[in-house]
């Protein structure tokens, strides 16, 4: 690939929005997370629905990841881009230490949820497929959180944290 068309794909994906997700996983691999914009939706119609989601595979969570068989995927709000920081490793915290302060409990499959996260996809592992530099996870939901009142997601795009905002009516 030459640099060139590197660059231009890199600013290509910088111009999309994404949600900003922190995966966490827990279990004989250890205590970890990361934090995502790569992660969409894979299906709603099979055994269970289904969640694909990328991690570069010299993380040390993809390596708990695949050892745990489960994570869960913290859409955060938009209020909770410092712990989006502290999950993609600004600050120097690693591992564990990336929890202190932030508040969780266990879900379903025992990984952590993120309190107050716009949205907590739960996930046991099914599939994990290297593709050149990352894992790409398919996660088969085994629980979903949907806070009330309903909070929006924090977004990224422009290489900055982006808050939604309405064109016109949602009715």
């Amino acid at each position: 690939m030459t640099h060139d068309l590197r660059g231009h794909f890199l600013e290509a994906m910088s111009r999309m929005a994404a949600s900003v997700a922190v995966l966490t996983t827990d279990g004989p691999g250890g205590l970890t997370g990361i934090t995502v914009s790569s992660m969409t939706s894979l299906s709603a119609d099979g055994r269970a629905p289904s969640l694909l989601v990328c991690v570069n595979q010299q993380s040390p969570t993809a390596t708990a990841i695949l050892a745990n068989r489960c994570f869960s995927a913290n859409v955060l709000n938009q209020g909770q881009s410092e712990i989006a920081d502290r999950f993609s490793g600004r600050g120097g915290l690693k591992g564990p230490e990336r929890f202190a302060g932030v508040p969780t409990e266990p879900g379903e499959t025992g990984c952590p949820r993120i309190s107050e996260a716009a949205v907590t996809l739960d996930c046991r592992l099914v599939t994990a497929l290297l593709w050149e530099t990352h894992y790409l996870f398919v996660g088969e939901v085994a629980e979903v959180v949907l806070p009330e009142p309903a909070r929006p997601a924090l977004l990224y795009a422009a290489r900055a944290y982006r808050r939604i905002e309405g064109l016109g009516s949602a009715d």
